[in-house]
């Protein structure tokens, strides 16, 4: 595998303790609702996490196993879609992500996180080599049965209610309201889901600049001024950790443009 890049960003306020990330934990993991670790072998990955080590991150969580999978997943899923130039490194890293949490599925069917991954990184895959082709190959019913999966289990995964939602209005937006419905798409649906992601998570910068390319995905020119007002929202956020600092910098350059 070739060599990870680093965090470009400076990191010192990333740097926490476990006491200090135990303290802050149920505000880094209000997207994803992940709980906190019993084992301190898988808080110390998060630690890596949070600070922007990913690949250390990944390292420590595989090694631990079972719950540290979670941490595994879910920073090669955030590495892979912020830091990872090279587009056919970038798909490998999501189809290991995949395969990963679909086993843990195997073994821990009420873990909506196991799901959750699984569909992140099929959607990111997807994305990779284009919404038709993802779809043509059966990932959209995939993605989207993992993704009601994840929220079945935990009805308030936040970060489950969004991707589903920008499942919702990708497809409407890549193949039309017509071959979507076949995909199970359906605008009402999908902008129902963004809602109340916002409302689980109003801190998100992510959940902000998905909400708003989704608004646009689905309704078009009318709530381009709300879709501005999200990503103005989004980059005006001050970050708790290394993804919330991508997810904010991603606004900025997305406002920059």
């Amino acid at each position: 595998m070739p060599k990870w890049t680093a965090f470009p960003y400076e990191n010192k306020a990333f740097q926490y303790t476990l006491a200090s990330l135990k303290k802050n934990w149920a505000r880094l993991h209000q997207g994803d609702g992940e709980p906190w670790p019993k084992e301190e072998a898988v808080q110390k990955a998060w630690l890596h996490f949070h600070a922007g080590d990913f690949k250390k991150a990944v390292d420590a969580g595989l090694k631990v196993g079972g719950a540290g999978l979670t941490c595994a997943n879910k920073a090669q899923s955030i590495y892979a879609t912020y830091l990872e130039k090279n587009e056919k490194t970038k798909l490998e890293l999501y189809l290991e992500v995949a395969e990963r949490a679909e086993a843990q599925q195997a073994d821990e069917p009420h873990n909506p996180n196991a799901f959750y991954w699984q569909a992140y990184a099929l959607g990111r895959y997807g994305q990779g080599i284009t919404v038709a082709k993802a779809l043509s190959q059966g990932l959209g019913i995939k993605i989207k049965f993992a993704l009601e999966t994840a929220i079945e289990l935990a009805p308030k995964h936040a970060d489950a209610h969004l991707a589903l939602g920008a499942f919702h209005a990708e497809v409407i937006d890549k193949v039309g309201p017509l071959l979507g419905k076949t995909q199970g798409a359906d605008p009402a649906t999908g902008l129902k889901l963004l809602t109340q992601a916002g409302k689980l998570a109003p801190h998100s910068a992510i959940g902000m600049i998905e909400r708003a390319n989704g608004l646009v995905m689905l309704e078009g020119e009318k709530r381009l001024e709300e879709a501005e007002a999200l990503y103005l929202k989004a980059a005006a956020c001050e970050p708790l950790d290394a993804m919330e600092c991508l997810d904010i910098e991603l606004a900025r350059s997305e406002l920059e443009d």
